[in-house]
């Protein structure tokens, strides 16, 4: 049930519009509760937990980070080069990023 719970709190706080996946990534990385992992993205973000579901606040911030946006935008990463982003900002690994770095390599 850990999948399925952590992408219902994620699609319920907007998924990409905000900072849902984001804080489902945390919740099955790092088997952290619901509020434990907004506390944690949102300090990493420097933002209040609050304004983790503000889509206009989240859109600027994913932006300025370039972590990925629902609309991508020229020269925006997307991807696995969001995902790159988003390990290095959560301090997380995820497996498709390990996957290419090591063909890369």
């Amino acid at each position: 049930m850990g999948m399925e719970v952590a992408h219902v709190s994620a699609s319920g706080m907007g998924g990409m519009r905000t900072a849902g996946d984001l804080v489902a990534r945390m919740q099955i990385s790092r088997s952290m509760r619901l509020k434990e992992a907004k506390g944690y993205v949102a300090n990493k973000l420097g933002i209040s937990v609050k304004e983790l579901a503000d889509p206009v606040v989240m859109g600027e911030i994913r932006q300025d980070l370039n972590i990925g946006t629902m609309a991508p935008f020229v020269g925006g990463a997307r991807g696995i080069e969001a995902k790159l982003r988003i390990t290095e900002l959560l301090g997380i690994e995820i497996n498709c990023v390990n996957k290419f770095r090591n063909k890369v390599k």
